[in-house]
């Protein structure tokens, strides 16, 4: 079943017309191309109109989109070849966070990502993205992996927020993701970060420091999400579109607020209509990266990364 937010009803529609007039054409042997090509570009320029102006809250659904290309997904499609490597070493294999080696055109590059479910099985199996100490320590094992070998790490992040449960704090969630931030603001080797689906909070901060921090066009990335901003705000969800538009959690905002490095543009009407064409634009802006960096001393990286991040959110006052 085909999933149709409500901003993009006027499209269903269109598309409805558009398959009454083929069935008539064929019932009736009648030559009705002159009508279905009016639609097709009414179609054309209305997909525009909407998907060009887009409110925050409108982003952040398409982000959720469960046909939305995941972590492993963009491997398959992206890779020569990936092998997965498991655990932390010490708690267990978070099936959450997903890390290994793979190749693309030739070039070895260690990806971590999050990775979501399709069905209710596999949500539940990925603990819906949400990460616990150990997927924060894999991630790490798996980065100074990369260090000792001179690879490149890319992050692919998609999560509504690190694990809140118990047991993580236990184990030490906070100390888990504040420990990724030390390690990977001094990781001697390219590191570039791309939220390709949702970005919040600190789950999502735990394998984001980079080099190069890229968002998908339709992604966000924020410290909470616009439900539960609102619910702290106006003490109810019902205004969570307020509350997209007031963090400013779009990749344009992020943009501008300089936040981040840059945007990926996506296929018209969000990443999951055209999972292939997604991969092939996220694959090229990442050999693109990643032999930029490459080209660049070690210790120089290490020291703007510090900058970049250390200068976010200062305010001088003249």
């Amino acid at each position: 079943m085909k999933i149709t937010f409500d901003f993009e009803k006027p499209l269903a529609e269109l598309l409805h017309q558009i398959e009454k007039v083929k069935q008539v054409e064929d019932k009736d042997k009648l030559d009705m191309s002159a009508t279905v090509t009016e639609l097709e570009n009414k179609l054309e320029s209305t997909k525009k109109e909407i998907y060009g102006n887009l409110t925050g809250w409108q982003k952040v659904q398409i982000s959720r989109h469960p046909e939305r290309p995941y972590t492993l997904q963009y491997l398959e499609l992206m890779c020569d070849d990936f092998i997965e490597l498991h655990g932390d070493r010490t708690v267990g294999d978070d099936k959450a966070i997903i890390g290994g080696f793979g190749t693309l055109n030739g070039e070895t590059v260690m990806f971590i990502g999050h990775q979501k479910g399709r069905n209710t099985k596999e949500r539940q199996y990925r603990n819906f993205g949400m990460a616990n100490p150990e997927g924060y320590r894999k991630a790490l094992r798996l980065m100074r992996l990369a260090e000792k070998f001179g690879k490149p790490v890319v992050t692919l992040i998609d999560t509504p927020g690190a694990f809140p449960g118990l047991e993580a704090e236990e184990r030490g969630q906070g100390e888990a993701i504040a420990r990724n931030l030390l390690e990977m603001a001094i990781l001697k080797v390219p590191i570039i970060c791309v939220i390709i689906g949702e970005g919040a909070s600190g789950g999502a901060l735990g394998i984001g420091i980079g080099d190069k921090v890229m968002m998908l066009d339709n992604s966000w990335y924020s410290v909470i999400s616009p439900e539960n901003c609102s619910t702290i705000l106006f003490k109810t969800w019902e205004q969570k579109e307020r509350a997209a538009e007031m963090l400013k959690l779009t990749s344009v905002e992020m943009l501008k607020n300089k936040l981040i490095d840059g945007v990926i543009k996506e296929p018209i009407g969000g990443a999951h209509q055209d999972p292939v064409a997604m991969a092939a634009i996220l694959k090229k802006q990442l050999l693109k990266d990643i032999k930029a960096l490459k080209e660049r001393d070690v210790n120089e990286l290490v020291t703007e990364r510090i900058d970049k991040f250390c200068s976010m959110g200062v305010v001088v006052e003249g």
